[in-house]
């Protein structure tokens, strides 16, 4: 964080002065690198925490908000230098391709090697938006090393705007799939990978499994799944269904990488109005007469 904070200033100044789009582009992008770092590092830290009364899954989505921060300010930034080189290009101004080259080789060495060690950790959501700034941060200064050589061999100042084109496409589309696998996570989509149909499927292969409905699966973080759904089976006492139970948690463990599962389970269908409901009348009846429930929840 330290290292590209101080880039960023030398960035801005050596951009002011060589009149470069593409450097001062790179201290914009920079810019948000630090932003980028200093969320998941904040990120982090709050997933460590443990679950508590307030906050009874912990903060697991603390990176999943992080990551989705970080690549939406790359997108404004990426319009933002796509819009400005637009107006270059069609207004050229004189640039300095050796201090171009100069500073942009400084900053190859700093974000290649930042981005080297976060590729050893980018295994989660949060980490891998942080990578996939310094990563595009690299391959964008070495753009701006080439664009500097060309500047200098043919005098044409076009191509300064024209790298920040490209600078403003690779962080638009690294930042783009991050965006909506965090916006899938923070609206409980289904998890990336998953299809409802087919763990309905294996689920009703389960021996004892007569019918699966109310099935909701989603993230809890980038790297954990949550499911909840209602299964009928036949009127058993609990001590037979906890074989089905433990059957079906390791079916979703070991095919669907689902830890956390809640599964009730029901001997007769139920109504499907906004979730399983049973009608009231015969919840009634059947408490009454008969004294027990006949549904069996774990």
């Amino acid at each position: 964080m330290v290292a590209t904070l101080a880039y960023v200033g030398v960035t801005l100044y050596a951009g002011w002065r060589a009149h470069s789009l593409a450097l001062l582009s790179e201290a914009g992008h920079n810019a948000s690198d630090f932003l980028a770092l200093a969320l998941s590092f904040v990120a982090v830290y709050f997933q460590q925490r443990p679950a508590n009364d307030l906050k009874t899954f912990g903060y697991q989505r603390a990176g999943v908000l992080a990551a989705f921060l970080n690549a939406s300010t790359l997108l404004v930034l990426s319009l933002w230098i796509g819009v400005e080189a637009i107006h270059r290009l069609a207004a050229p101004v004189a640039v300095e391709p050796r201090l171009m080259m100069e500073v942009a080789a400084a900053g190859v060495l700093m974000n290649g090697l930042i981005a080297a060690l976060l590729w050893g950790v980018a295994r989660d959501v949060n980490m891998r938006s942080a990578f996939l700034h310094m990563a595009g941060d690299t391959l964008s200064t070495l753009a701006v090393i080439v664009g500097g050589f060309i500047i200098h061999l043919t005098g044409q100042y076009w191509i300064d705007p024209a790298l920040s084109l490209v600078i403003a496409s690779i962080i638009l589309w690294s930042s783009f799939s991050i965006v909506r696998e965090t916006l899938n996570i923070l609206l409980e989509g289904t998890p990336q990978g998953l299809a409802v149909g087919d763990i309905r499927s294996r689920m009703h292969s389960v021996e004892g499994v007569l019918d699966v409905h109310d099935l909701h699966v989603w993230s809890l973080g980038s790297q954990s799944r949550a499911l909840a759904c209602h299964v009928r089976i036949e009127d058993i006492p609990p001590s037979e269904s906890q074989c089905i139970l433990l059957h079906l948690q390791e079916l979703l463990r070991r095919e669907f990488h689902i830890a956390h599962s809640t599964i009730q389970f029901e001997h007769e269908g139920c109504v499907i109005r906004e979730g399983c409901v049973i009608p009231m009348e015969e919840l009634a009846t059947d408490c009454g007469h008969h004294g027990h429930h006949h549904g069996h929840v774990h």
